[in-house]
This record gives structure tokens, C-alpha cells and sequence, in this order.
């Protein structure tokens, strides 16, 4: 049966819009591993040259932070949904909201 990972927007354009993909997965290193074969050039944007998440990089399992399963050691079983979400960080500049300094 295997996992379900939910693809967000940000991400897609490595997976060519695809919003999920089925994996046997049964940790992370699996995961990223599956991921960069069926999408090249994702894995850059998922985890390290090790194979550990970036920390801007948010993961729940079940809608559960993966951080309290067990971080990268967490495994999965078959059904679990894996959700992948990249943090988006940012602002305006300060000269646009002078009320503000």
C-alpha cells in the first residue's frame, strides 16, 4: 500500500504540478530518495547532502509534526499521509511602512 505524500504549491514545479505521490517509503532518507528518482532536482530543496531536513522544511505525518515522532528517525507505515511544508518567509521594506521603525 505505502504512503501519500502531499505536494504543496511551492514545491510542485519540481513535480510538474503533480499535487501527490505514492511511495514505499518507510522513513525519510526513503522518502527523499523516491522523491528525487521520480522528480529530479527535488531533493535540493527537501533536505542536506546528508539526507537531514532543512529546518525550513516542515513535515507531518498523520498532520502530526514529525519533530514528535521521532524527527528523521520516525517511521512510516502503510496508509500514513506525509505532508510537506516549506516555509515561506519574507517582508516589505521598512520604507514602505514607516510606522513601523
Amino acid at each position: 500500500m505505502g504512503v501519500t505524500v502531499r505536494i504543496p504549491p511551492p514545491l510542485r514545479k519540481f513535480t510538474r504540478g503533480a499535487e501527490t505521490f505514492e511511495s514505499a517509503a518507510h522513513n525519510l532518507v526513503e522518502l527523499f530518495e523516491g522523491l528525487e528518482k521520480k522528480f529530479p532536482g527535488i531533493r535540493p530543496a527537501l533536505c542536506a547532502a546528508d539526507g537531514s531536513p532543512h529546518r525550513f522544511l516542515n513535515i507531518y505525518v498523520n498532520e502530526e509534526d514529525i519533530r514528535f515522532l521521532g524527527g528523521a528517525q520516525c517511521a512510516f507505515r502503510d496508509g500514513d499521509e506525509i505532508l510537506l511544508i516549506p516555509a515561506i518567509a519574507g517582508g516589505a521594506e521598512l520604507e514602505l511602512f514607516p510606522r513601523l521603525r
